[in-house]
């Protein structure tokens, strides 16, 4: 290991940049649907080798940054490149118009991404030392890069480090204490300690307390799993999950709508399998009713023909809000609440719209440059100012999360709102069967983990599950399977929601990490002098 390690510190130029493209993309296979959790023991090792190479300049006195940063860029690259290049299959749905975007989304999403690696490599090399300082300098650098990546220019914490430490639900439930920003850190320290190995000081002390982590992180995690509470609920409730598969291309080309319609309403009038109660709540996916319901009545009327007495239906579904003459409406990305008459019971509008699919982001500044290109994307949505939980006749909140706003757990009430269950509906159809459906299957999923309450996911194409609290699937239908799945669940009343100190202890993780770097590299220092 130390002849390795020697190896690796001493590469320069085209052959550091490219192990660190390696070790990026090698860490993005601990990422759903691959699932391969050693192999970020191999990403951080070999980062932690190439940041020990990465030399300063003696003339100016600076400790390696340009060279750390390019390093964690590079990093970066890899890690986003291939844990997002599915995203480019949306552009392939209308190829002709948006191909010249295609490059932008593999390459340059990932390319801006891995600013912030850059960003979290440079600054732990502000701290670096020979030990256990500079693993701990690493896990607290990614902690805040990455709790910087929730919120800036909107934000986009897809594939944060921490999901790749938790691939089932075994290894989930330490977000329910800690919440996903605080595993991040964690996790990279774990990640990273095998770099001890390649140099003799503070080897063991370093390896012991990733140990110590990690067995924390599986024995609290079979612990919570030992203990989840088998008896009655407050209440139960019988969810049909409805999952069309519809292909997106078809849903665009937008000339048999009344044929998507009738699909959904043909899978909400299927007789229930023999032995299983009667669906209270019919689910629909995001945006499935391909039409303005509120100037369409008769649609309204198909859908209380087919509920049945008590029936609700929830529905994702474009909502128009008209300005008075001579403005053109507002569009809204909802969710309907429909009773057996056909009525509009209530309705929750989106409030974090993804950027270049449902809006353009500086538009007027993109206008302003000519680049007309970025202006003709997709888009056309406004964005709600507030989340409205939409309550059933029988009291039980639902708390709607509309497609990916179930990556942003900062956005979701400490207290829910008083909801008791999370509503999620989506249409991941967009990007076929590839890694993204999977990989925000998951990230939905650590949602309920995280809050403490059971998660109703429906997706156009998949993945759809009714997930308990502890992050288990109930019951669920695969990625590009048509159907519908009914399941009964119990609901508390009051369910234990654990939001509230997640943000605190994120924030104490970092402290302590930084505090281990800074110790670190100042007895690194005096000894060096």
């Amino acid at each position: 290991m130390q002849a390795l390690a020697a190896r690796i510190l001493l590469l320069w130029g085209v052959r550091r940049a490219g192990l660190a493209i390696l070790a990026g993309a090698i860490g993005a296979l601990a990422l759903p649907p691959f699932d391969v959790f050693a192999s970020m023991f191999i990403s951080f090792t070999l980062l932690v080798w190439l940041l020990d190479g990465a030399t300063g300049n003696a003339e100016t006195g600076r400790a390696g940054l340009s060279s750390s940063f390019w390093t964690g860029w590079f990093f970066g690259l890899g890690y986003f490149v291939c844990g997002l290049w599915w995203l480019g299959n949306a552009l392939l749905l209308e190829a002709d118009e948006f191909a010249w975007a295609i490059p932008l989304a593999v390459l340059g999403l990932p390319a801006v991404l891995a600013i912030f690696y850059g960003l979290a490599t440079m600054l732990a090399r502000l701290v670096w030392s020979d030990g256990m300082g500079r693993i701990a300098a690493l896990a607290a650098a990614f902690g805040l890069v990455e709790w910087l990546r929730s919120f800036v220019a909107t934000g986009f914490p897809w594939n944060a480090i921490g999901y790749a430490a938790m691939p089932v639900s075994l290894m989930m439930q330490s977000s329910h204490v800690l919440g996903i920003l605080a595993i991040t850190p964690l996790a990279v320290f774990v990640f990273a300690a095998p770099a001890l190995l390649g140099t003799r000081r503070g080897a063991w002390p370093g390896l012991l307390v990733a140990l110590m982590l990690l067995c924390a992180h599986f024995g609290y995690g079979a612990f919570r799993l030992y203990v989840a509470p088998a008896g009655a609920a407050d209440t139960t409730l019988t969810v049909r999950l409805v999952q069309p598969a519809i292909d997106q291309s078809q849903k665009m080309e937008n000339t048999d709508r009344i044929g998507v319609f009738e699909k959904h309403l043909a899978l909400t009038a299927a007789p229930p399998e023999e032995g299983k109660p009667r669906p209270d709540v019919i689910v629909w996916p995001e945006t499935s009713v391909p039409f303005i319901l509120t100037e369409n009545p008769d649609a309204l009327v198909r859908i209380g023909d087919v509920l049945q007495d008590g029936q609700i239906l929830l529905t994702g579904a474009v909502r128009a809000e008209e300005r008075g003459a001579g403005q053109a409406p507002l569009y809204y990305n909802a969710v309907y609440m429909i009773d057996d008459k056909g009525q509009i019971l209530s309705a929750s509008d989106k409030v974090h719209l993804t950027p270049f699919g449902e809006y353009v982001p500086y538009e007027n500044l993109l206008r302003e440059f000519g680049i007309e290109e970025l202006i003709s994307l997709p888009g056309g949505f406004t964005a709600a100012a507030s989340r409205s939980v939409l309550k059933l006749p029988t009291g039980i909140g639902l708390y709607p999360l509309i497609c990916y706003e179930a990556i942003f757990p900062a956005e979701i009430a400490p207290d829910l709102a008083g909801a008791s269950v999370i509503l999620n509906v989506t249409n991941d159809a967009w990007f076929g069967a590839t890694p993204g459906p999977y990989q925000h299957f998951q990230q939905a999923r650590l949602r309920a983990v995280e809050t403490g309450v059971p998660l109703i996911r429906v997706a156009n194409s998949g993945i759809s599950a009714l997930i308990d609290p502890y992050g288990r699937i109930i019951e669920g239908l695969s990625l590009d399977t048509a159907g519908a799945v009914d399941a009964t669940f119990g609901v508390e009343n009051a369910p234990e929601r654990n939001t509230q100190n997640h943000s605190l202890n994120f924030w104490l993780v970092l402290a302590l990490m930084a505090l281990i770097a800074v110790v670190s590299s100042l007895g690194f220092i005096r000894r060096k002098n």
